[in-house]
């Protein structure tokens, strides 16, 4: 198929095929116009290729040769070395990592472009050098002498040849046979007003750039129409919100939060009460309340959760509270049982792991109303689990949930009231940006007589060290979490894993103390035995993954050791951080790190042991990562921002809500231009009409 049509099926474009189209399509690459979307991750910036005898050392350059000879050297570190030469000198390749992949892939004799930091030992070499196999002359014009686009991948793309060099040649012939213009929506007034490229133009150049500084134009247009799709989303959900009149209302706060107020072992901070007093105020009010807690680590939500739960209850209706795994779920319904039940409201606890039977009843008494507040994970969610009058949804960690787990539990009530919290809190930029149509609550003092934890980072050949500061925190009565990346050995993965470490350590550096372990995979029976010796003070040492990253309170737990610390987000270090220096005694985390280590990896690590601020943490690891990862972005349902950046385009989110707000309060006598983009804009993001933040 040579002239190509925007709608045109992939699998009828050369070099693709019905198997590719299958594969593609499983990403979502179903017709021309779709592969025009897929944007490439980065560049190699090709435009100068050099004779190998021309290299200079500490500069990066491309260089193109063939393999004279290649193989595996052993020595202190084995390595796998590629010698490559021209017709001006030869150049070492160099690897550390993947030696079997390496070996599988080089022949004597082929062609390859190589972009790298040229350094020299024993000769010039490279090391880990970006790599494209040249099959053939034309390959030279696609490949090297020029940007070169390099586009995600994943493993089934890579099994039917589509690697990033076969995507670059599909688009290319996209390009070359296109015969349709892509349209554009946005007014001729608007691209002039904040000097876009047409869409057409950035799509071409965002694959095939002219030069780097239209790589960024393209980019900043691109990034515009991202961040006017996602906020129109969120305008449109403040709009329709401001529309909806809630059945249920509530009386004034009564006796039974008073009762339960006066029977707390602790006083509420000024930051409790203030939030407090924001959430009850939005109850009352006569649309439903979209508000999101945030504060953080240790700060006390969970506490003023319940609180609102507990009104809501009071006043006849149910409350459905989620947690993202069981262990917090768990957690929150053992606490807080009592205390409810004590001034008379029932509460109960649903989770996957139950059995069958327990299930059927518990969804039993919450259908007839039996059950007031009903904890649980995503099983909350499940077809059999209803509510006879579901007032309030309580979702804790909320980006740890899909969108449509999110909605699917708001739709269990008739416009019920939605409190969503975090403890990662959020940068004011990112808040404006995808939580527009919520209120924000932020508890922003923490509990008197903690103590700021002293955080510390280390490379792992002291670990001797601190294991013995590990076992002298136990002999005086403490107790520590030691944190893996990993459940088992991995052949992918050179990383330490927890199950491994828990034998060697008990037979080890930690014999003389009582060893836990907790991960993903142990059923949860025994998993809560184990938590529950460990708050029992029957445990001295619990090994885990990061699934205690959330929620976990034992005062007593002081010490934490993270392995492999320059594996993980600043936020998750922060998470992590926050379930030691709960009580009054001072508690010390040391984050191990293990060699090499990245130039981010190291600013990440330097700025974690800095502040135990979480707004500070939350700033910087939204530089370093983007909103994604941070705040779940990228869960399905909603528009995902794989161009914008959200702490470099303030400009665009700024010209993006103008022209949002011009459009909504226009809305019924917009010209023809304004009108096209509003219908644009509607009909793209029909399909995720449910609460941005619920669902």
């Amino acid at each position: 198929m040579n002239n190509l049509k925007l709608n045109s099926p992939l699998q009828f474009v050369k070099g693709v095929g019905p198997k590719r189209a299958q594969v593609l399509a499983k990403s979502g690459l179903v017709e021309v116009k779709d592969i025009l979307y897929y944007f490439p991750r980065h560049y190699l910036d090709r435009t100068n290729i050099i004779p190998i005898a021309k290299l200079k050392w500490n500069e990066t350059a491309t260089i193109i040769g063939t393999i004279k000879s290649h193989g595996v050297l052993y020595g202190r570190r084995p390595r796998y070395e590629v010698i490559l030469g021209d017709d001006t000198g030869s150049i070492t390749l160099v690897w550390f990592h993947s030696i079997k992949y390496w070996e599988r892939l080089f022949k004597k004799g082929q062609k390859f472009a190589a972009t790298g930091m040229v350094s020299h030992y024993n000769g010039l070499q490279m090391i880990h050098p970006d790599l494209e196999r040249l099959e053939e002359d034309s390959d030279r014009m696609i490949h090297a002498g020029r940007i070169i686009p390099v586009y995600p991948q994943t493993s089934e793309l890579n099994k039917v040849g589509l690697n990033s060099k076969n995507i670059r040649k599909l688009t290319s012939f996209i390009f070359d046979n296109l015969n349709d213009e892509i349209p554009d929506n946005l007014p001729e007034q608007e691209l002039k007003k904040y000097k876009l490229f047409g869409l057409h133009q950035a799509i071409k150049n965002i694959h095939y750039p002219p030069n780097r500084d239209d790589i960024e134009k393209s980019r900043k247009r691109l990034a515009f129409d991202e961040l006017l799709n996602f906020q129109f989303l969120v305008f449109n959900n403040k709009k329709y919100k401001e529309q909806t009149i809630k059945k249920h209302s509530y009386k004034r706060p009564g006796a039974k939060l008073t009762e339960f107020k006066n029977n707390l072992s602790f006083e509420l901070t000024t930051g409790q009460k203030k939030v407090i007093k924001e959430i009850f105020e939005d109850l009352q009010k006569k649309h439903p309340m979209s508000r999101l807690l945030q504060g953080d680590v240790g700060s006390g939500k969970t506490v003023v959760a319940i609180l609102a739960g507990l009104y809501v209850a009071d006043n006849g209706m149910q409350v459905a509270f989620m947690a993202p795994t069981e262990i917090l779920a768990e957690q929150h319904y053992r606490n807080w049982k009592n205390p409810l039940s004590e001034v008379g409201i029932s509460s109960a606890l649903l989770t996957s792991s139950f059995k069958p039977k327990e299930k059927k009843k518990t969804a039993q008494q919450c259908q007839q109303g039996e059950i007031s507040i009903l904890f649980g994970t995503h099983a909350l969610i499940y077809d059999y689990v209803s509510f006879k009058n579901l007032g309030l949804v309580i979702i804790d960690e909320q980006h740890r949930f899909g969108v449509e787990q999110r909605g699917k539990l708001y739709t269990k009530g008739d416009h019920p009231d939605l409190l969503v919290m975090t403890a990662t809190p959020i940068p004011r930029t990112l808040a404006m940006t995808f939580y527009g149509d919520l209120d924000i609550s932020t508890i922003d003092t923490l509990p008197s007589g903690r103590k700021p934890i002293q955080t510390v980072w280390r490379n792992k050949d002291v670990r001797d060290k601190v294991y013995r500061f590990v076992v002298n925190n136990v002999k005086k009565g403490g107790q520590a979490y030691i944190v893996y990346p990993l459940i088992e050995k991995s052949d992918q993965l050179e990383l330490e894993n927890v199950e491994d470490a828990y034998r060697e350590l008990s037979e080890g550096a930690l014999r003389e103390c009582r060893l836990g372990m907790v991960h993903g995979r142990i059923k949860p029976k025994e998993r809560q035995e184990i938590l529950h010796r460990f708050f029992n003070k029957e445990l001295d040492i619990l090994l885990a993954t990061t699934v205690i990253e959330v929620g976990l309170d034992n005062p007593n737990a002081t010490v934490m050791i993270i392995e492999h610390a320059e594996r993980f987000g600043l936020s998750q270090l922060h998470q992590l951080r926050g379930r030691i220096g709960r009580g009054d005694k001072q508690a010390t985390l040391i984050a191990i790190a293990h060699p090499p280590i990245s130039d981010i990896g190291r600013q990440r690590l330097d700025y974690f042991v800095s502040t135990t601020d979480g707004f500070k943490i939350a700033e910087a690891d939204l530089k370093l990562r983007g909103p994604g990862e941070m705040f779940g972005v990228r869960q399905s349902g909603l528009p995902e921002l794989r161009i914008a950046k959200i702490t470099e385009d303030q400009d665009l989110i700024k010209a993006a809500r103008e022209l949002l707000q011009y459009l909504f309060q226009n809305e019924n006598r917009l010209d023809s231009g304004y009108q096209k983009l509003y219908n644009y804009l509607e009909k793209n993001t029909e399909q995720k009409q449910t609460l941005l933040s619920a669902g």
